[in-house]
């Protein structure tokens, strides 16, 4: 350890100090007069602040360096400094409540910002029949109850936080001009990192649809579809997240023209209306009607031309059970449909679609959606390839939905021949675009929901919808 050596007034001639005088030689340091004199008060004053009911050999008073183990003061203070400095860094990667920060853009898995493992409890209501909510809100059993499906539960709440962060990025991100592949690209790629993605354990439950204008629902680019996001654009974007299987299915519609706000207006209101019908013990039948009635009290002016909304009598919302998205149940959007009751602890995607044209969609254009049969039973395969692709399949995505892109991330190649045998013997299905009359315009709304014994939890909401 160097010694420091101060100058006693410019004719003071400088000292050389011996490179094996021993570690325990204090530095002298002279001042003039009064100068020294209060330099030496000060350090009594510190000694006594710092060092009450310390012994006094442990601060000398006459050294500004003390020797102690081999380290000087300075050394001490720089390494308190850094101390300091590092304490400081980790407490800004926390939140208030000493959790960790997102970054941005997102990239920490949401398990990582809740280490406890239990994630946000979603928007909780009441069920709408006042004579049995409060009871059920209360209830002792169903409190009971519902304590054994917490697991459940909190799966679908992990998810759900995955799905929450990600589509509020991409809301910030998003712009006119990319194209639908890199919308696809940025979305599925936070989403994955967020989810954590593990195999058929956790991860993305179906591809990211980003259906436009008058194209309703299905559609996904495939490898080297040149579509741009226009300004102009209705744009619905409908991706989902699972862990373990409990699958989050939840959209909402970009715009950037204020032209649409009506048309949005009236479906987020009417998925809304919908969440709000449903509870234990209600016919579905009621549900749709509620919805109906709500998304058809609207009218739209586009363009000058006014336009009713009507609701796509043939898109429902639908039932979700582990690993399976559409699990027999639908949930209409307008009246006339099933008298099937809804239960305790089902899950359901409740959506609603609305339409400036016929209210009706048709299968049109390329293909992108694909999923392999859930009940499907052994099915005899002659094609080497098509037993190949089926593997590659049940490895990756079993029977959650999957898409032409996923294949290619996965480093398959000339697999449309196996695909299109796989679905002509009934192992694999196609989902085509769904679209209404060309000029019209379409948009979605949708949440996930979980009829919990003592109340309803709207498991996919945020502060964007």
């Amino acid at each position: 350890m160097a010694a420091v050596v101060d100058e006693v007034g410019k004719s003071a001639d400088k000292k050389q100090i011996d490179e094996n005088v021993s570690d325990e030689i204090d530095d002298i340091e002279v001042e003039n007069g009064a100068s020294a004199a209060s330099k030496k008060k000060k350090r009594k004053k510190k000694k006594k602040k710092a060092g009450a009911g310390e012994a006094s050999a442990d601060v000398p008073e006459d050294n500004e360096e003390t020797i102690t183990d081999g380290i000087t003061k300075l050394e001490l203070n720089a390494k308190d400094e850094e101390g300091k400095e590092e304490e400081g860094k980790k407490k800004r990667k926390r939140n208030r409540s000493g959790k960790k920060k997102q970054t941005d853009p997102p990239s920490l898995p949401v398990s990582v910002l809740f280490p406890d493992g239990n994630f946000p409890v979603g928007y909780e209501m009441q069920y709408s029949d006042a004579r049995t909510a409060k009871n059920r809100f209360t209830s002792e059993e169903a409190r009971a109850l519902e304590r054994l499906h917490n697991d459940i539960y909190n799966e679908a709440r992990q998810a759900a936080e995955a799905h929450r962060q990600t589509r509020q990025y991409i809301q910030r991100w998003i712009r006119p001009g990319v194209t639908m592949i890199e919308l696809c690209d940025e979305l599925e790629k936070t989403a994955r990192l967020l989810i954590d993605e593990n195999g058929l354990k956790a991860g993305l439950a179906f591809p990211t649809g980003c259906s436009r204008n008058h194209c309703a629902a299905h559609y996904t680019p495939n490898a080297g579809d040149p579509t741009v996001l226009q300004y102009d654009d209705v744009t619905k974007i409908d991706f989902g997240t699972h862990i373990n299987g409990r699958i989050i299915d939840c959209a909402w519609t970009l715009t950037f023209n204020p032209k649409y706000d009506k048309l949005i207006e009236a479906v987020r209101e009417a998925t809304n209306t919908g969440i709000k019908a449903a509870g234990i013990d209600v016919q579905l039948c009621e549900v749709g009607a509620a919805i109906q009635e709500v998304m058809e009290s609207y009218e739209v002016e586009i363009d000058g031309k006014v336009y009713p909304v009507k609701s796509i009598r043939n898109l429902n919302g639908h039932s979700i059970a582990p690993y399976r998205i559409h699990a027999g149940k639908t949930v209409p959007i307008v009246k006339g449909g099933e008298a099937t009751l809804m239960e305790e602890n089902e899950f359901y995607a409740i959506e609603t679609f609305g339409s400036t044209g016929r209210g009706v969609v048709h299968d049109d254009m390329e293909v992108s959606h694909y999923m392999k049969k859930f009940d499907v039973g052994f099915i005899p395969l002659r094609i080497q390839s098509s037993k190949s692709l089926l593997n590659v399949i049940n490895n990756n995505f079993g029977t959650l939905a999957f898409c032409k892109r996923w294949l290619d991330r996965l480093g398959q190649t000339r697999y449309q021949m196996a695909l299109k045998d796989l679905c002509d013997k009934g192992a694999v299905e196609a989902y085509p675009p769904l679209c209404d009359i060309k000029g019209c315009y379409t948009a979605q709304f949708e949440h996930t929901i979980v009829l919990r014994p003592t109340c309803k939890e709207v498991i996919s909401k945020g502060d964007d919808y």
